[in-house]
């Protein structure tokens, strides 16, 4: 079923009051967000393009509207958009870049940033990702790739769309490392492969739990005004870990060719661990095998 819409903040019986909050992509992350959200007291509107997912929503508590961007988006769709967003607080906009044609993310996330002008929506969080950075063997920070509307990089333009030129909300962009946890085991990734490139370089991963603990707090305590770098503390070699996480479900390892030296980049994620008053529960990514 589909809620009524009316804009505010929520009021829990102590008279605390939270930001509303749409999550704009209720997929296997956004949900999660989202059903942490609506536990920690705030009213959650959330969108799916998956008719089957809204009964999952409803029985969590958020929500439910169906919406899909893209070239069939419509007048309706427009509607239902803006009146989402002025009911909401806080917008989290979590459509992955997989969702748009090959170069076109900028152009499927456009009517989300008229939406967002329009309807005066004060906060935007932008859940972006580590690929945004070149694939040198060095340390990245937030600042090696730059969010502007014109950047090479489609999602570094889309992160452009929503960092304010004028003021007129306020924005956080999250890049998170690759996604592991419950229904995204690491073990099955490579499982079997042989001959596998870069076995040196390291791996940039992080938990659901720390996604979702990150996302919420930036909520929480209203950290806005930042770009941040989202990975477990530790980054160890592709050839040491895909063998551990294959082997911890009993499955085929893979192997990696004999290669010299260091390859691939490392996500430096110490940043949002200065800013944010929040602590990682899954830094050690080997032992978070357990928990995904």
């Amino acid at each position: 079923m589909t809620s009524s819409i009316s804009g505010g903040s929520t009021s829990t019986a102590s008279g605390a009051e939270f930001p509303t909050v749409l999550v704009l992509g209720c997929g296997w992350l956004g949900l999660a967000l989202a059903r942490s959200l609506v536990a920690t007291g705030h009213r959650v509107l959330g969108t799916t393009t998956s008719p089957e997912t809204m009964a999952t929503m409803d029985t969590a508590g958020i929500e439910p509207h169906l919406l899909r961007l893209g070239p069939d988006f419509n007048a309706p769709g427009e509607a239902l958009l803006h009146r989402l967003l002025s009911a909401a607080d806080v917008l989290v906009l979590n459509v992955p870049p997989r969702a748009a044609s090959a170069g076109g993310y900028p152009t499927l996330l456009r009517p989300v940033h008229r939406a967002v002008a329009a309807a005066g929506t004060k906060h935007v969080l932008f859940v972006s990702s580590t690929s945004v950075y070149p694939d040198e063997p060095r340390l990245m920070r937030e600042t090696d790739a730059l969010s502007t509307r014109d950047a090479a990089s489609d999602v570094l333009r889309a992160e452009g769309h929503f960092v304010p030129r004028y003021g007129q909300w306020k924005s956080t962009v999250v890049r998170l490392g690759g996604l592991i946890g419950p229904d995204r085991a690491p073990g099955r990734f490579l499982a079997g492969r042989r001959d596998l490139a870069q076995g040196n370089a390291p791996v940039n991963l992080v938990h659901l739990t720390d996604a979702v603990g990150v996302l919420s707090a930036i909520i929480e305590h209203d950290v806005w005004g930042h770009t941040f770098n989202v990975c477990a503390a530790q980054h160890p070699a592709r050839r040491d870990f895909y063998p551990a996480a294959a082997a911890y479900l009993k499955l085929e390892s893979p192997t990696f060719k004999e290669e010299n030296g260091v390859s691939g980049k490392t996500i430096d994620s110490s940043l949002v661990r200065s800013i944010l008053p929040y602590t990682f529960q899954h830094d050690d990514v080997l032992k978070a095998l357990e928990y995904c």
